[in-house]
């Protein structure tokens, strides 16, 4: 990993409690979202040599890691997260040659690439599954199958073998009558989970992983990897089986039991994510893992990612992207400041003495941020709450993650019509919330998608203001896989990107200050003021150097703290406003008068 974008963090600072730091301890990773990134081909979708193109862009930003969503031969029932073949590039994004070419490019600019890998289920159409599929191949055990339950007609109604439910709605149990069997799939009925419990799957696995280790991607992000441990009862039965041991929990408003306590942070997933580390990472230098952790506590974050259990390096965590939510997902409740200040908190504090955090508002499963917790409706109004998150998130202690476009302030989608979204989750959340649960009318469900909606993220990027936004030529015969936002020709990267007051501007900084700034990288994170209901204020500590942050994530002026007041003194001047979503001046006024106006936030120097 070359340095070119940032300073080295010397080894007297501590970060996660490794010796020496970690090469990412002050890095920015940038997640790219390959279908909707760049087309260069005009077929309406994103590929290799797009994103390859676009490297300059990156590098000015000053990311340190690209994060790319699944590029791999998929039939693409949820956008790649449905894996055929772990070895080769769907033609849709191009070809083994041309992500060497951006390995290449990416590396001679000093950046990293991280890849997406699914390794808790395949695509039902992947060699492995299809050979499962035959109770004599060696294979047959390489998922979750089950006989339909006694005294039912297999396939009909009641006989799976539990009562669970996917999380893309419906059963999470799909008979094949090529077996006579059921199989678990967690989300899709075309993504079938893996049974991590036979070894010959794992090292099946870790033979994939360090082929594309030695290829020279420079790590992976694990999808949903804490969910391939399952608790089995002591005849290895699943929850709610035919003479489980187990319960399975009671049936929620969809019809269904709620599979997620017994598949998330499973017994045995400890062991998993060790021998991961042993049989692909050990003995490599500057790589770096990331797990997505549905299920996992802040608690439970600081022992996995504490370098003493060689583990992961970093996970993400999702309570905080909860928050607006109650219930069901799709039951959304209005934001408030103090359960995102109570979550985060949380988040820090469980990583204080060792392990490390995952700092994000946005990826391809989350909306834009600007329009869940800010406020899209101006330009103006727009740009402060974009900027007021970015600086909320990035002055706290872990490594950053940016969204393609959360650095200009791309917004929703907005759609209206159910048949404007694409998200595999969106169409069958509807039809079973709406259609067959009936438990949500049609119009809180259509609210509840353009507030949350996955689709929200996917929109193309918006590279200017031409027809389809510079994502694909603007007079290419195939349009878009998905609408390009119609705000795209105020909401642009050539718009942004000379202009050090936009986002695009404002992203620069706080990436620089992440650089440069071992306080900021690495110093202790203290809460201020717990209680405000619209200021979120911290400080970063590291020795003699202290860092203010106090950001309002309201639309509304707000009284600066009593806490930070005192903190403060007889005020600040010009010179300790290290960042400020308005200006220095605004922000010496405003402090002076005891207040911080709609969105303002500042970081000082105490």
């Amino acid at each position: 990993m070359t340095d070119f974008n940032r300073s080295v963090l010397p080894d007297a600072v501590r970060s996660n409690g490794a010796t020496p730091n970690p090469w990412w301890a002050n890095a920015v990773v940038y997640q790219i979202y390959p279908r909707s990134f760049q087309d260069t081909n005009g077929d309406g979708i994103g590929d290799l040599k797009g994103i390859t193109s676009r490297l300059d862009y990156l590098a000015d930003l000053g990311v340190d890691v690209l994060w790319l969503s699944p590029v791999y031969r998929s039939p693409q029932d949820d956008n790649g997260y449905d894996i055929s073949d772990y070895q080769d590039i769907d033609p849709l994004f191009g070809t083994l040659e041309d992500m060497d070419e951006l390995l290449a490019e990416a590396h001679r600019r000093g950046l990293k690439i991280v890849m997406d890998l699914v390794v808790n289920h395949t695509s039902d159409e992947h060699a492995w599954f299809q050979a499962s599929r035959d109770k004599d191949d060696p294979h047959a055990d390489w998922y979750w199958w089950r006989p339909a339950r006694p005294g039912h007609e297999p396939g009909t109604p009641g006989a799976e073998p539990n009562r669970w439910g996917s999380y893309f709605g419906g059963s999470a149990w799909q008979y094949d009558p090529k077996r006579g069997e059921y199989y678990l799939h967690q989300f899709s009925r075309k993504q079938p989970d893996l049974n991590w419990e036979n070894p010959e799957v794992r090292k099946a696995v870790y033979r994939m992983m360090n082929w594309w280790m030695d290829r020279g991607i420079d790590g992976f992000r694990m999808d949903v990897i804490t969910l391939i441990s399952k608790h089995l009862d002591s005849h290895g039965r699943l929850p709610g089986e035919v003479d489980s041991e187990l319960s399975e929990g009671e049936i929620g408003e969809e019809g269904y039991t709620n599979a997620s306590p017994f598949c998330s942070d499973g017994p045995r997933l400890d062991e998993f994510l060790a021998e991961m580390r042993r049989e692909v990472f050990e003995g490599r230098e500057g790589y770096m893992n990331v797990g997505e952790a549905p299920g996992i506590t802040p608690e439970r974050n600081e022992f996995i990612t504490n370098p003493a259990h060689k583990e992961l390096d970093m996970l993400f965590l999702f309570d905080h992207v909860g928050v607006d939510q109650e219930g069901s997902k799709w039951n959304t409740v209005p934001f408030e400041v103090r359960n995102l200040r109570a979550r985060l908190a949380d988040q820090q504090e469980a990583v204080r003495n060792a392990g490390w955090a995952s700092l994000f508002f946005c990826n391809h499963d989350q909306p834009r941020v600007v329009s869940r917790w800010g406020n899209d409706s101006d330009r103006e109004s727009r740009e402060l709450s974009a900027k007021a998150f970015g600086m909320l998130l990035h002055m706290h202690r872990g490594t950053p993650y940016i969204y393609e476009g959360e650095e200009l302030g791309m917004t929703n989608a907005h759609f209206t019509e159910l048949g404007q979204y694409r998200d595999l989750e969106a169409i069958n959340a509807y039809r079973q919330r709406v259609e067959e649960a009936r438990c949500q009318s049609p119009e809180s469900m259509m609210a509840a998608l353009a507030l949350i909606g996955r689709d929200n993220s996917r929109t193309p990027m918006q590279w200017d203001a031409s027809r389809y936004a510079g994502f694909t030529p603007a007079d290419a015969a195939t349009e878009p896989w998905i609408g390009v936002n119609p705000n795209h020709v105020e909401i642009n990267a050539a718009e942004e990107f000379d202009d050090p007051d936009s986002v695009y501007g404002f992203y620069k900084k706080l990436i620089a200050m992440r650089h440069n700034s071992a306080t900021v990288a690495t110093g202790e994170w203290n809460l201020v003021a717990a209680d405000s209901e619209q200021v979120y204020s911290f400080t970063r500590t590291g020795g003699d150097d202290t860092i203010l942050v106090m950001v309002n994530l309201t639309g509304r002026t707000a009284r600066v703290p009593a806490e930070v007041a005192r903190l403060l003194g007889n005020g600040v001047s010009e010179s300790q406003v290290l960042l400020s979503t308005y200006d220095a001046v605004h922000g010496v006024k405003s402090i002076a008068r005891g207040e911080l106006a709609r969105w303002e936030g500042v970081v000082i120097q105490l």
